[in-house]
């Protein structure tokens, strides 16, 4: 179903809202750093190592003494931001993954985002 002209005049604007007030879309960062999904789990499980600790710490109190529960706490805890950290930190992609074929023709990958949706939406329309 097209959008009806209102629709379209409401989304324009506020496309134009975005792209002229909004920094973050602007200072967006080109694409050369990524997530790791390694570093995901990674981090993930020294953040759960991390809170175990903590909860270890807070449970042997008596065992330890004051001291020896401060520690571990203070240990964990850094195990817990050092687990966030790594989770969070992008990497720099070094090699592009193939791209996969595909029997239509490929197009170069500079365009911009909204080129690219622009081109899905009229590909759409023209099916219809």
């Amino acid at each position: 179903m097209p959008l009806s002209e209102q629709e379209q005049r409401m989304l324009d604007e506020m496309e134009r809202h975005l792209l002229q007030h909004d920094a973050d879309v602007v200072t967006a960062p080109s694409g050369d750093r990524a997530l790791s999904y390694r570093n995901l789990v990674y981090g993930a499980l020294l953040l759960l190592a991390g809170i175990g600790g903590l909860v270890a710490a807070v449970a042997a109190g008596e065992q330890l003494g004051v001291v020896g529960s401060i520690i571990l706490g203070v240990v964990a805890f850094l195990a817990m931001l050092g687990g966030a950290i790594l989770a969070f930190t992008p990497v720099r992609r070094t090699a592009q993954a193939p791209a996969p074929t595909s029997t239509r023709s490929a197009k170069p990958r500079d365009s911009s985002f909204m080129d690219r949706m622009n081109d899905r939406w009229d590909r759409r329309q023209d099916d219809r």
